[in-house]
């Protein structure tokens, strides 16, 4: 590769990846960083089933060699990225509405320079992808443009409301992403489920399995040969026909609380997915949103110079949610 060559693959390495075949130069900011994770960020859109098919392939090569998905890239490493069309390939730029953007602005729950924690509203896929044309982090791209390293710590499903972690260096990131390795990160969500739940029924301890239907819609399933899944649950206040519950997971697996809610037979209210045949009478809340909220977290903030401290962040339920409570009298 010319020396112009790798200038230009360097100056482009930040923008989505599309059509024909990129020769990108990695540097310092995606250095240590698995290639899968690598080429999640840059093809904005391409779902992971095809960046990992074409890993598999061996059409990803790294430094003219074939590579696994757990690979860590290195600086001057030279990555080929195949042609891979994306959600946003022939859209251009990424808009960002005047109202997305002025919500963003009012859901900072914190900001400094290693991190950004925003309160995501419901209805908001945390990334872009599978139908999504744009999420969480690509409206944070665009409306923090002057941040060259803005990446996310953890998900929340697309309907669940609350704390979300921003990483805005690689060194944070990778601070935060051991801190949930290490289970010291503390989650408290809080959930409405039809029915009064049971005042023993503290800790759910099923293994969870995800299952994929003929319908190619994803479901997770409790299963004995799933993985081992627990979550801590305490009542925060009842009505006739609903309970509000506070909910700690002890490991994080996909969709851990709703289906821990429903396997207890007391699904959370709005939760089409999982509701399935358990509910007869919804009690008026058959238009709900799902309501399930990340309400608190809690954690070892990353500084600069390496230090750290304790923080422990709290999102206020959104204007729907505190409805959609009062309503099931709840409040």
């Amino acid at each position: 590769m010319s020396a112009q060559q790798k200038k230009t693959s360097e100056a482009n390495q930040d923008k989505p990846l599309g059509h024909g075949v990129q020769l990108v130069t990695i540097s310092e900011k995606n250095a240590q960083q698995r290639v899968d994770n690598y080429l999640l960020s840059v093809c904005k859109g391409v779902p992971k089933s095809k960046i990992y098919k074409v890993i598999r392939k061996g059409d990803v090569r790294i430094n003219k060699k074939r590579c696994k998905p757990e690979t860590k890239l290195a600086v001057g490493d030279l990555v080929r990225v195949p042609p891979m069309m994306t959600t946003n390939s022939n859209k251009g730029e990424i808009k960002v509405s005047d109202s997305l953007g002025a919500l963003l602005d009012r859901s900072v729950l914190f900001e400094n320079d290693q991190l950004l924690v925003i309160n995501k509203p419901s209805g908001l896929a945390v990334h872009g992808g599978s139908g999504v044309n744009i999420g969480l982090i690509e409206a944070l791209r665009t409306r923090y443009p002057d941040h060259q390293f803005l990446e996310l710590v953890h998900r929340l499903d697309r309907d669940t409301s609350g704390a979300v972690l921003i990483a805005k260096s690689r060194p944070a990131l990778r601070a935060l992403h051991a801190q949930f390795r290490e289970d010291t990160v503390n989650k408290i969500y809080h959930m409405a489920v039809f029915g009064k739940w049971p005042k023993h029924k503290v800790v759910v301890d099923a293994p969870l399995r995800k299952n994929e239907l003929k319908s190619g819609e994803r479901m997770v399933v409790v299963s004995a040969d799933g993985k081992p899944s627990q979550t801590k649950f305490r009542i925060l206040n009842r009505s006739e026909h609903f309970t509000l519950v506070e909910a700690k997971p002890i490991t994080g697996r996909t969709h851990q609380i709703r289906v821990h809610a429903a396997f207890s037979k007391h699904p959370i209210v709005g939760d089409d997915k999982y509701i399935q045949t358990l509910v007869d009478d919804l009690h008026g809340m058959e238009k709900s949103r799902l309501m399930l909220h990340a309400r608190a977290i809690e954690f070892d903030l990353p500084e600069s110079g390496g230090g750290k401290r304790r923080l422990r962040l709290e999102a206020e339920y959104d204007n729907r949610y505190e409805e959609s409570l009062t309503l099931m009298g709840l409040k």
